[in-house]
């Protein structure tokens, strides 16, 4: 996996306009406070566990990525430059497959942030080299579900823990939505 990330702006289906980056080291303060900002249950949801709060080791874990086989994108708002998601783009069992989790402000949410970031991390996880990149979801996390389904990704039972579904998509195939 190598990294070819880089800036890019995004516009959201409710016109909010995002500019995304990867994390660097000097982002640890504005990863802890969007992690502030995000719901018990999203967090839940994100770490696949109880967490109530994401530690300061998590945190530098998350800002101090090598960018070639982890990546941690940004989404600030445009003009306030308010950090309202982060994705995490990692490569899973080995060079051509990634992993995908994502994270949105509580009070940003329904605003297609989330939609629009898979869509940039599938297109960098391209150029990257990924054949395919999923994302490990709670059964219960049934939006999340949805529009990953609404992009292409197709669900598959998680063999260590049947409260899990593995969603996965091969980044040469067709979304649904173009066929």
């Amino acid at each position: 996996m190598t990294s070819t990330s880089s800036n890019a702006v995004l516009t959201t289906r409710t016109n909010l306009v995002l500019s995304v980056r990867p994390a660097g080291p000097g982002d640890e303060s504005l990863l802890a406070d969007l992690y502030k900002h995000v719901s018990a249950e999203d967090l839940r949801f994100r770490f696949l566990g109880g967490m109530r709060e994401v530690s300061h080791e998590r945190i530098v874990a998350m800002t101090n990525v090598d960018h070639r086989t982890v990546e941690n994108f940004l989404a600030f708002t445009k003009p306030d430059n308010i950090l309202v998601a982060s994705a995490m783009l990692s490569s899973s069992g080995g060079p051509e497959r990634g992993e995908v989790a994502i994270a949105v402000r509580s009070d940003y949410r329904h605003k297609g942030i989330a939609w629009e970031l898979l869509r940039h991390v599938a297109g960098q996880a391209k150029k990257m080299g990924f054949k395919s990149i999923e994302s490990i979801e709670s059964r219960e996390h049934h939006e999340a579900i949805e529009l990953e389904r609404e992009q292409g990704f197709h669900a598959v039972p998680y063999p260590e823990d049947p409260r899990l579904v593995l969603i996965r998509k091969e980044l040469d195939a067709v979304p649904r939505s173009a066929a």
